[in-house]
């Protein structure tokens, strides 16, 4: 078989973080915009999406609005980098080893764990509490199990079966979701006074834009990783378009119903609302978006285990982990997420916020320097070889300018951060809101983007010396 010749995809993946060999490269472009648009129609969305109503108190039209500019803005970022993965052919926190060097990189890709930990178990405890709602003799914890145990399932079998799964819940949940529009709309009906609800002020406008925003960018750290088995050759304007059009859609939507439903309830409970609202449809509704909760789930469970592997990888001169050291890190993932989410669910809805406020924080400044390196300091020419090396190869065990940006992001955030622990002068100034991820992104890509060059002409001039 010559190095070219496809190979036939395989079921049960065997490829964890190693590069894709490009005879083992499959599907297209418009493969990424289901995967996107099926994996984010699920509660959790629904949910964030109504926080700008029960937590920010905007009105309809200002929350669709707000929604809607976050959304666009942070996609953006999502979209840049998934057109990475057919380039490289590595996981996303792979790649960082490029910007951060081998040791370096070790605290992002840790966090970005933890991201897919706390994302993943607050997904579960929605999947649980739906599943109760539905049937009422199944506790929440019962229901919490069974949903990880679906995510759980597509992990084994890694990024055929979840890009399946995704392609699937895709049809589904978009008939269920727009079904759940015209029920309320046309069949339930609005509250006289809906459009009075609410109202416009600039912290929770603000606050919304933020969340939309994150929800895009927190896809970042492993976007990539469901376009790296694309081939070589895949147009990269294709793969920006179908993963930011499939992400806009699937997220936005299933946010404006939950805009939808907690304008219509008084309180924050959008699962009761959503089966009040739908009456006897409104099972077929939590089932639907129940099943793209785990969808969703086995997608950062499987990336959350390229992680963990990669943090071994970088420890382990050598490794190189297949199937096993998958399925096993799932497992053992999965069950502490299913610990957190049994035992965090009674206060959900203040750990989740709290939880996506602070991971804004220290995923901007990543993200920032990510895209400048890739586009503007490398042009997508890395040594991929060198990712595996336990000393970094060409990018060394550390890269002080990656990681002195980095802290100077999270520094420059501090003053503008609002959170319910802590809130900076500068956001006190402008009433409580949030504007630390605009400034964050402002400053870091400048400033890497004039390290990095500096950097270089030092390089160049003392290799000629």
């Amino acid at each position: 078989m010559t190095k070219h010749q496809p190979v036939p995809v395989e079921n049960l993946e065997s490829n964890t973080i190693r590069p894709i060999p490009l005879n083992m490269r499959h599907g297209k472009a418009s493969d990424l915009f289901t995967i996107w648009f099926g994996s984010n129609i699920m509660l959790l969305t629904v949910i964030t999406g109504a926080m700008s109503v029960s937590i920010f108190h905007l009105s309809f039209l200002w929350a669709m609005l707000a929604l809607f500019i976050g959304s666009l803005i942070g996609g953006l970022f999502m979209a840049l980098h998934s057109a990475q993965g057919p380039k490289l052919g590595v996981p996303q926190m792979v790649q960082t080893k490029g910007q951060f060097g081998s040791y370096g990189s070790v605290l992002v890709i840790s966090i970005v764990v933890l991201m897919y930990i706390g994302f993943t178990a607050s997904s579960l405890v929605l999947g649980g509490q739906s599943i109760h709602a539905i049937y009422r003799p199944l506790n929440s914890d019962i229901g919490i199990i069974v949903v990880g145990m679906l995510s759980l399932f597509a992990t084994i079998f890694g990024y055929k079966i979840i890009h399946s799964y995704a392609r699937i819940m895709s049809w589904i949940s978009g008939i269920i979701l727009a079904a759940t529009f015209i029920w309320i709309i046309f069949v339930h009906g609005l509250p006289a006074d809906f459009f009075q609800r609410g109202e416009l002020n600039r912290v929770g406008f603000l606050g919304a834009v933020s969340i939309a925003a994150l929800w895009q960018l927190a896809y970042a750290p492993y976007v990539s990783d469901y376009s790296r088995y694309m081939p070589y050759n895949t147009n990269d304007r294709s793969v920006f378009y179908a993963s930011y059009s499939g992400c806009i859609l699937g997220s936005y939507l299933p946010m404006l119903l939950g805009v939808l439903v907690a304008s219509c309830i008084s309180g924050d409970d959008i699962i009761g609302g959503i089966m009040t609202l739908t009456g006897s449809f409104g099972a077929i509704v939590i089932i639907a978006f129940a099943l793209g909760i785990a969808a969703t789930n086995s997608m950062m469970l499987y990336c959350g285990v390229l992680c963990t592997l990669t943090l071994g990888q970088t420890f382990i001169d050598g490794w190189s982990p297949k199937a096993r050291a998958r399925i096993i890190t799932a497992i053992f993932t999965m069950m502490l997420e299913i610990t957190l989410a049994i035992y965090g669910q009674e206060n959900f809805l203040v750990i989740y916020t709290n939880f996506i406020t602070i991971l804004l924080y220290v995923l901007v400044p990543w993200t920032a320097i990510n895209l400048v390196d890739y586009y503007l300091v490398a042009h997508g020419e890395y040594n991929v070889a060198s990712f595996f090396k336990k000393d970094g190869g060409e990018y060394g065990y550390f890269n002080m300018t990656a990681i002195f940006c980095y802290a100077l992001g999270i520094m420059v955030e501090v003053p503008f951060m609002s959170t319910s622990i802590y809130t900076g002068p500068v956001a006190i100034s402008f009433g409580g809101a949030d504007l630390s991820w605009i400034i964050g992104l402002v400053i870091v890509s400048p400033v890497y983007y004039y390290l990095s060059k500096m950097k270089s002409v030092k390089s160049a001039a003392l290799s000629k010396t």
